[in-house]
Formats: structure tokens, C-alpha cells, sequence
């Protein structure tokens, strides 16, 4: 089972990164500067992610393809990382949908 790993970064904001069970990030938030925030925004990964229609595909300046996972509002919730294909970008979403709903919350905050 993947899981939700809430991160502080250098400016003080909190982050937070899905993994998936082998361990690889497949979904990173915007900072937050509060830690409810943060797990906020957990709770509508966790909501958004088994709706097929909240993922945007997008494709870098690069021409890497990535996704958006957004809120009912259209707001953005997480992004992806660049992916090398098409293909292997589909399988990060499906790996977001299945693994998002049941994922615990770990802090690493050290």
C-alpha cells in the first residue's frame, strides 16, 4: 500500500508526497504554511483521486508528459513527476487512484 509522507521544506512550508508501495513519489503537493492545511489537502488527494476526470494531462516545455490531480473546484492538489511516455504516465495515474483513497499519513518532519 502506498502512503502520504508530509515533509517540511527549507522555507517553513509544509509538503506532502504520495508513494507508492515500492516507494517512488507519484504525487507531490504545493507548499502549505500550516500543518492542518497540509492535511487538508490530503483528505481531497484522497476524495479526488478515484474520479478519472479530476486528472489534467499536461506536457512540459520539454515535451515530457505530466499530470494534475485538481479539486472539484479546479484547483490543483498535486502534480506529477515528468515522465519519459505517455504510457508510463497513465500508469502513475493509475497508480494515484489506486493507492490515494487507503493511504496512511506519515510525518517526516526532521
Amino acid at each position: 500500500m502506498g502512503k502520504f509522507v508530509i515533509t517540511l521544506r527549507k522555507n517553513g512550508e509544509f509538503q506532502f508526497n504520495l508513494k507508492a508501495t515500492n516507494g517512488q513519489v507519484i504525487l507531490t503537493s504545493e507548499g502549505y504554511t500550516t500543518k492542518p492545511a497540509c492535511l487538508n489537502g490530503i483528505e481531497s488527494v484522497k476524495k479526488n483521486a478515484p474520479i478519472e476526470a479530476r486528472f489534467e494531462i499536461k506536457e512540459a516545455k520539454n515535451g515530457k508528459p505530466f499530470f494534475n490531480l485538481k479539486a472539484s473546484n479546479g484547483q490543483v492538489i498535486g502534480s506529477s513527476q515528468m515522465y519519459a511516455s505517455e504510457r508510463t504516465m497513465k500508469m502513475g495515474i493509475a497508480s494515484v487512484m489506486k493507492n490515494a483513497p487507503e493511504a496512511p499519513v506519515v510525518e517526516e518532519l526532521d
